[in-house]
């Protein structure tokens, strides 16, 4: 008999070729959930990202990215870039962009994902605001994980108050620069990243 099987909480990364920042940002979401969740957390939250370009459809993961998944504990294995849908975006409770610009590229595209979509600066930036305790509560199922998650985005929406995303909300593109410049994004991707999995999977 068919079952009705709950998915799992969707986060979107968008950025420009999906090489960079967007991949750096889905795998160290799946790593640090990993941290937390363990084997279950692919079952409770899926992590996945795409470009508003699609010069780079098919390729791997840009070397100086993969080196700083390594280097945190996560993995480039398998990655593939691919270039945006609407699809993609209607499947997503979350849509984290690089920039400002992006952000109203998915809004374009989707203008009814207007409240899910943000910066991840400025997605971080909200987050310390947010009131855990008044969120649903945690339990490790896929149903409670995506009822705090979207819980906890129109939360940061309602903080948000219709406000534009702030110029220094955007991720800079270390494409074509050295490994010091990634290291340095891949730390502003999981300043917001590691508050976020502790707000959204804590007991």
């Amino acid at each position: 008999m068919p079952t009705n099987r709950i998915p799992p909480f969707s986060v979107l990364h968008v950025c420009l070729g999906n090489i960079c920042r967007s991949p750096m940002a889905e795998r160290l979401l799946a790593a640090r959930l990993r941290d937390v969740l363990g084997d279950a957390a692919d079952e409770l939250v899926y992590s996945h990202s795409a470009g508003t370009g699609g010069w780079h459809e098919g390729e791997p993961m840009n070397p100086p990215a993969a080196r700083q998944l390594q280097q945190r504990g996560a993995s480039a294995d398998g990655f593939m870039a691919r270039r945006l849908t609407g699809a993609f975006v209607d499947s997503s409770d979350l849509i984290l962009t690089a920039t400002g610009e992006q952000a109203e590229y998915v809004r374009a595209l989707r203008p009814d994902a207007t409240g899910r979509v943000f910066v991840l600066g400025e997605f971080g930036r909200l987050l310390p605001a947010v009131d855990g305790t008044a969120l649903p509560p945690f339990e490790p199922t896929a149903e409670a994980v995506l009822n705090r998650g979207v819980a906890l985005v129109a939360e940061v929406d309602k903080l948000r108050a219709g406000r534009p995303p702030r110029p220094d909300d955007d991720l800079d593109d270390p494409w074509g620069l050295g490994d010091r410049f990634f290291a340095r994004v891949a730390d502003e991707i999981e300043s917001t990243l590691v508050p976020f999995v502790k707000l959204l999977v804590s007991a």
